[in-house]
Formats: C-alpha cells, structure tokens, sequence
C-alpha cells in the first residue's frame, strides 16, 4: 500500500456513536450503534435529516446498551439501503431494508436462523460472534465477523442468496491481523472496489464483543475479493476507533475514502474523517 493521508473532513453534530456509513451523491447516510435512525447528511449545505428505522417506543438515540439493536454495518445496492445488526445477542440480528430515494422501511429482515448457521458453520461462540461490516453485491453477501472476543476470531462469511429465504450456500475464509500497541485488531468495517476488498481493523483493550476496552487504533487493509487472500494492512492512526468506510473519490491517481469514529460515548457528536490513498 502506498502512501496514504488521513484529515478530518467533517464533524456532524447530532450524531452519537457512528459505527457505518455510505456517500450518494451529495449524501451521507450514517449508522449509530446505539440509535434507531438513519441520518442522512447533505455534504453541500450541512443539513441533516434523521429517517426511524425501528420505533423502540421509550428511547431512539442514546439506547442502552441492553436494549440497543446494534446496528454496525451498512451497505447499498442498486436502490436499497440495508442496516445490518451485529448479532452480538439475540436481540441484534435484525437486517433493515430501506429505499434510498423514499428513506421508507420496505422490509425488516430476521437474521437470527443466519447468524446461527454462521456460528455453528465457523465454529463461533455466540459469545465471539460479532458482524461489524457487510457488503451485497446483488449476487453474493459479505459479512465481515470481528474477532475481538478471546479467541480473536477475524473472518468473513460468503452468503450465495439474495435475502436468505430459499436456501443458501456459505462459506468462511479466516484471517489473523497484526497487533497495534501489542493488542491484536479486529474487523470493523469493509467496502469492495473493483475487486479488492478495502477494510477497516481496530484494535480495542478488551476480550470482550460487548464491553468496550482502551482504544489502540486502526488500520486499513485489503484482501484480494477472487482469492479472498489478505493483501497488506497498514496503521493509519494510533488514536481513533475507526469503524466506518465508503468510497468517496475514485480518480485516476488517488482513492478517496470517508471514515466514521465510534467514540463510544453519548456524545452527540461524529468525526468524519478522509483517508487519501496514492495508487
């Protein structure tokens, strides 16, 4: 990987937590971990907009973390937005399908017999289990399972379905990440360009998928997506859990990336950050 530039782009105020994120046009759609919204920013006048993906009835922002749905992971597909659950306990495993255009719910999609089938299929503990990333392609799905439970187990689920209803093959490729400040990082997000999968890895303080630990950084990686061998993966701050990441600039020199902060707080307040790459 070549050189690389990392700035922070934007801070958007009104959003906690931001754990997913991806840019339409002038839009950015970003995900919170402990929210029931969708927030759509305009990137051209600073508005933002917040679309309920799921009534909780008592609290929508700032949800405890008993009662949250945990969404990390977005990603789009022609027309359709999907936020997806972690599966970190029985009550995140929902997937939300939303119209990009309408911002309405088409479906809420129960992915709990999936996330079953992941854990007995790779042999993870529901206890380790923890899906922070997803990409569909319109033929195949991605999930990305974050291995920041003891046994550190970082891989990803290759799903031949469109939404899980008639049968489905799976597939899991395992991976070991290097260690930053001594602590072994683990996957939070991932976007697929061309054909190569660009990934974010953090590295927290904890041996656990539900309780934060002390932040150590992030890092970018690639995993070639034919061979779904891991590439190179390069520290790119010491500072900031880094667990969002959307293709923003595609150019003939340089690859643009947005990249959210979970700071894992109340704090109403979300650090978008642009990560220049060199080709």
């Amino acid at each position: 990987m070549k050189k690389f530039k990392l700035e922070l782009f934007v801070k958007i105020i009104g959003i906690g937590s931001a754990s997913g994120l991806i840019c339409v046009n002038d839009s950015l759609y970003v995900i919170s971990d402990n929210s029931n919204y969708l927030y759509e920013y305009n990137l051209l006048n600073a508005d933002l907009k917040k679309h309920l993906l799921f009534d909780n009835a008592a609290v929508n922002e700032n949800i405890p973390k008993k009662m949250k749905s945990d969404f990390e992971a977005i990603t789009k597909y022609e027309d359709d937005i999907f936020v997806v659950g972690s599966g970190s306990t029985m009550a995140r495993n929902k997937m939300i399908q939303i119209s990009e255009a309408e911002k309405t719910v088409l479906q809420n999609h129960d992915l709990t017999d999936l996330y079953l089938s992941m854990q007995y299929f790779a042999g993870i503990s529901a206890e380790e289990f923890n899906i922070e990333g997803v990409i569909f392609t319109g033929e195949k799905w991605y999930f990305f399972q974050r291995g920041n439970g003891a046994t550190a187990k970082n891989g990803i689920f290759t799903v031949d379905s469109r939404y899980f209803t008639q049968g489905y093959s799976l597939q899991y490729t395992s991976y070991k990440l290097p260690k930053i400040k001594k602590v072994t990082s683990s996957f939070t997000d991932a976007i697929l360009v061309d054909d190569t999968f660009y990934f974010l890895a953090s590295a927290e303080d904890s041996k656990s998928t539900y309780h934060d630990g002390a932040v150590m950084g992030s890092s970018l990686g690639t995993i070639d997506a034919k061979t779904m061998k891991l590439k190179k993966v390069v520290t790119i701050t010491e500072s900031y859990k880094l667990e969002g990441i959307t293709l923003f600039k595609n150019t003939d020199k340089t690859l643009e990336f947005l990249l959210c902060e979970d700071q894992d707080s109340d704090v109403q307040e979300a650090q978008i950050f642009k990560l220049t790459l060199n080709k």
